[in-house]
């Protein structure tokens, strides 16, 4: 099946507290190049109890790419790294060996109204470099 002829509906997912639509992997396409996960977050909103609470987990031989049009998420990980992730910047974390990682909203979120859309890539790194630091 070509790839320019196959259309794909999101599949929700709840990542902690809030929804994600998955639209990489699915059974007929496990992975399009080297992207492996390409998850669609929001638009949705959050506060007033319902915050973005991912808690720690792990990343193994790739690399993420997230990118806000709207809200904020703080990156902490086991390298002692923190970003907030705001709209426009880029959040890219390269995992290698291994990383483990939080998302959440920001401190300074919580107890405020705002909406939350924006995309996580996931990319395989090249087998070479699957075990780097």
């Amino acid at each position: 099946m070509a790839n320019n002829k196959l259309i794909v509906d999101e599949r929700q997912k709840d990542v902690g507290n809030f929804m994600v639509g998955r639209l990489l992997p699915f059974r007929k396409k496990r992975q399009v190049g080297p992207f492996t996960f390409i998850d669609h977050m929001g638009p949705a909103r959050i506060g007033d109890g319902n915050y973005v609470d991912v808690d720690q987990h792990p990343h193994i031989g790739l690399s993420t790419l997230t990118y806000l049009f709207e809200g904020e998420i703080e990156h902490r990980d086991s390298i002692g790294s923190v970003q907030v992730i705001r709209p426009g910047d880029v959040g890219f974390m390269t995992s290698g060996k291994g990383v483990t990682h939080t998302e959440r909203t920001p401190q300074d979120g919580r107890g405020k109204m705002s909406t939350l859309h924006g995309y996580q890539i996931w990319v395989a790194l090249p087998k070479a470099q699957e075990e780097m630091e």
